[in-house]
């Protein structure tokens, strides 16, 4: 019988803690000193090379919030520059043999909801398999605000995985080295702008459980939900490069990972502590917070990456 295997991203509610993926108790707050954060080569494939980013827009989205989305992606391979976008994803490439670059792929959109309103694992594997998939792409799902996902805000924002080209059905098999040869990456992550923004699109929404921190950071493209999407997506790229098929980089059990990003959960400015995200660069018209800059001068907030050169989780600001 396959193992079977994912990736989640635990409720970023748990800023407050260093809990990874899969988190028994995603609730529970660690206000303990954290060990120090080491990710172990598993010595299984990494992503590399040249990699289209296809997204899958499942619900009712507006261009602009299909805009902010889109240029977060086509600034990962725009040209590095202090603070920006591709500065920060190009962290991934320490983690050796890495470098994987990112373009934007092709767009799909269903509005019409064609497997419905609520979604299991298997449905988001089947609605990658639309972006006609292979070993050169990723396929991304977003979830519009108002569907319903099997674990969405009770015990995780999103998830990356990996499933086979020619049966997405049976996508969740850890697959290292060799066994990952004939499958594609997929990442999901859902809008929780209505179910959970406290949890899912935190810090730009007051965390449901924990420590209260200063109020929520104004959001840089004005929308929590799509926002805080970006820092999810952001983070679940970054672990779907450097620990696609389970036998990559992280720390601790393979059922529950601590990865690139969510070994630094919380973090995503220097100073950072439980309940407060970290000193970032604030916009004097806007008031947004934010620590990266993209296409066309587009400003997001992404999360901390633990750097392997230096053992550290390394901010922008």
């Amino acid at each position: 019988m396959a193992h079977q295997h994912h990736h989640s991203l635990v409720l970023l509610l748990l800023a407050v803690s260093l809990a990874g993926a899969g988190a028994a108790t995603p609730r529970q707050l660690f206000l303990v000193t954290q060990p120090p954060v080491t990710l172990t080569n598993h010595h299984g494939q990494l992503l590399t090379g040249n990699y289209s980013v296809n997204l899958l827009w499942y619900g009712r989205f507006t261009p602009a919030q299909r805009a902010t989305v889109a240029d977060f992606v086509l600034s990962l391979s725009s040209s590095p520059a202090p603070r920006s976008v591709a500065s920060w994803w190009a962290t991934t490439a320490r983690y050796h043999p890495g470098a994987a670059r990112l373009a934007l792929g092709r767009q799909v959109l269903d509005p019409s909801l064609s497997l419905g309103k609520r979604l299991s694992e298997s449905h988001l594997a089947s609605l990658a398999a639309r972006l006609s998939p292979h070993r050169g792409s990723i396929a991304v799902v977003i979830t519009a605000p108002d569907i319903l996902v099997d674990g969405f805000c009770l015990s995780h924002c999103g998830l990356h995985s990996s499933a086979s080209s020619s049966s997405p059905a049976r996508g969740h098999q850890i697959g290292g080295g060799a066994r990952g040869r004939g499958r594609f990456a997929y990442v999901w992550v859902g809008d929780a702008a209505e179910q959970c923004a406290g949890q899912c699109a935190w810090p730009f929404h007051e965390p449901l459980y924990g420590p209260r921190g200063a109020a929520p950071l104004v959001a840089p493209n004005a929308d929590v939900g799509m926002d805080g999407v970006v820092i999810n997506l952001a983070t679940l790229l970054a672990g779907a490069v450097t620990n696609p098929y389970g036998g990559g980089y992280f720390q601790g059990p393979a059922e529950a990972p601590l990865e690139a990003v969510t070994a630094c959960t919380g973090v995503f400015g220097a100073g950072a502590y439980p309940g407060y995200p970290g000193q970032l660069a604030v916009d004097a018209t806007t008031g947004a917070s934010y620590n990266a800059v993209g296409v066309a001068g587009r400003r997001f907030l992404l999360p901390a990456m633990w750097d392997p050169e230096t053992s550290q989780c390394s901010t922008l600001v």
